[in-house]
Parts: C-alpha cells; sequence; structure tokens
C-alpha cells in the first residue's frame, strides 16, 4: 500500500542497458512514469520511476528481486525518495505522445489533437505510464487482437497480468464479451478498474491472485482468448496451466518476450499441443499468437 498520497516519490537505480527491456517491464506494477538515461561507457543506465505516493519496499524489493532471478544477476541497488511539490505528472504527460496501435488511439487528457478517423480512443493517464501503448508489448497485443476481431468470435476472456487494464479494455471494446482480468498486484488491479471505470468499459472484473490459481480463473473458464502481457520465464511457467483455461478452438496472445527469447517461449507452448499462427516483431520484442 502507499504510505503518502499526496506527494511525487522517485524510484532509482541503475543497471546495465542490456537489461533495460526486461526491467522496464518488471517496474510496470509502481504505475509509474519511467525515464531512463542514456548509457555512459561501461553500459549503465539510469532509471528513474516517478510515482503517486510512496510505494511500500516490499513490493518494489519484490520486483527487484524476482527479475535479478530471471536475468541471473545481482539485485541492483535503489533509492526512494520524495520530490518537491512539483507537478510531475504534467511533466511527464509532456513526454507521452498519443499512440495509434491497432483500432486504438492511446493518449493522455493532455493530448489536444483528434484522434483517426475510425479509431477507438482509450485515456491512460502519465501516472500509469507503462500499459499506456507506449511499449511495444503493449502495442503489440493491441494491433494482434484488431486484426483477431476480423474473424475470431469470442465470447469469454481471460487478461492474465492485466497490468494497467488497457488489453482487458481493448478486448471488451472489439467483441463485447465479459473479460477477467488478473493480476498479482492489488494496485494495478485498483489501477485497471479505475481506467475502465475512466473510459466507460463496463464488464470487466479485476482479481488480486497468484495467476491461474486464483480460483475465479478457474471458475469463469474455459476461455476463447487469453492474453498475457507478462515476462518470458513466466509465460513458460505457465504454459500448461495456459493450455488447461483455453478453450477448444480458442486463441492466445502473448508478450513481454525478447525476440531472443521467442524460440523458448514457442518450445514451451508447442510442446502442449498449441500452434503459432503470427508472430509480431517491434523493437526488440515479439508478440505470439497461438491457437489450439
Amino acid at each position: 500500500m502507499r504510505e503518502d498520497n499526496s506527494a511525487v516519490w522517485v524510484v532509482a537505480l541503475d543497471i546495465q542497458e542490456v537489461n533495460l527491456p526486461i526491467y522496464e517491464l518488471a517496474l510496470e506494477p509502481l504505475d509509474g512514469a519511467i525515464v531512463t538515461t542514456n548509457p555512459n561507457e561501461a553500459g549503465i543506465v539510469s532509471v528513474k520511476v516517478y510515482v503517486d505516493g510512496k510505494p511500500s519496499d516490499e513490493q518494489v524489493n519484490n520486483i527487484l528481486t524476482s527479475t535479478a532471478e530471471i536475468i541471473g544477476g545481482d539485485v541492483p541497488e535503489i533509492t526512494i525518495e520524495q520530490l518537491p511539490d512539483v507537478d510531475w505528472v504534467t511533466e511527464s504527460q509532456k513526454a507521452l505522445p498519443p499512440i495509434v496501435a491497432g483500432k486504438f488511439f492511446v493518449h493522455g487528457s493532455h493530448v489536444t489533437e483528434q484522434p483517426p478517423e475510425g479509431s477507438v480512443p482509450l485515456l491512460i493517464e502519465a501516472n500509469v505510464a507503462f500499459g499506456t501503448g507506449q511499449h511495444d508489448t503493449t502495442k503489440g497485443c493491441l494491433i494482434a487482437l484488431t486484426d483477431l476481431a476480423e474473424n475470431k468470435k469470442v465470447a469469454n476472456a481471460l487478461d492474465m497480468g492485466c497490468g494497467s487494464g488497457i488489453l482487458s479494455m481493448g478486448i471488451k471494446i472489439l467483441w463485447d464479451c465479459p473479460v477477467l482480468g488478473v493480476d498479482i498486484d492489488a494496485d494495478s488491479v485498483r489501477v485497471a478498474l479505475e481506467n475502465a471505470d475512466l473510459n466507460n468499459v463496463s464488464d470487466i472484473t479485476g482479481v488480486c491472485g497468484d495467476g491461474y490459481n486464483a480460483p475465479e480463473v478457474t471458475a469463469r473458464g474455459p476461455y476463447d482468448l487469453i492474453a498475457a502481457n507478462i515476462l518470458a520465464e513466466p509465460l513458460c511457467q505457465m504454459a500448461p496451466l495456459l493450455e488447461k483455461n483455453l478453450a477448444e478452438g480458442g486463441v492466445a496472445v502473448l508478450s513481454g518476450l525478447l525476440i531472443t527469447q521467442q524460440d523458448k517461449v514457442v518450445k514451451a507452448h508447442e510442446a502442449l499441443g498449441l500452434k503459432v499462427i503470427r508472430e509480431l516483431h517491434l523493437g526488440e520484442w515479439a508478440t505470439l499468437v497461438l491457437s489450439r
């Protein structure tokens, strides 16, 4: 839980540039605006996450510890400090232009330009910048979902690791079906539901729980569509449970994996009888669409 919701705090750490994409995705549950520097001569990048209210030490330490375990490195040293009374959200918004991803026009309230004709606007503020569509994994998922909606029927959907709720909202808008959004982080679930209300998107249920082990996941399954924008290692570990909860003829949209990790994720799912029907590369990141 946040200790002080009246001020902006910054979580700062230095990491190797090669590990930046993984840490960026892992820091998403902090619901903050992420700023990074160019690498120095040693390949070190400074990362700062600007957060409304002080994040709990436990949450930050859990994120960093689990990420270090995934990449096989040491846990980076961090500082958590309160900033002076400045409108940091407004300042950070200036660096977040609107994004067009598939059918969607993702923007903050500071954006004045009109969305392209035929697009669906989604309002996501800068204080939840990671999951606003700025990240290539989110963009890849929105593009894949938009294309799937042209000929795929979906009556029941699951957003595993829902974060800011942008994929849950996208699924609901594209298919007008009930969506269950699950995240292990309670703050992420809260933000996802707030964003759904902000965008007048109904019929999204948010659950804080341990992935597919959450009772609500089993109770509402199986699913015609499962979206999971998480890291490569959890995707591999969860593959058997994804297969178990995916309806016959269902599809899964997976992201959060680097292109260099794609083969590993594909093999974990193909071993269970799932087939890759599309792969999409944006920047260093891959998005996969699988069917059974």
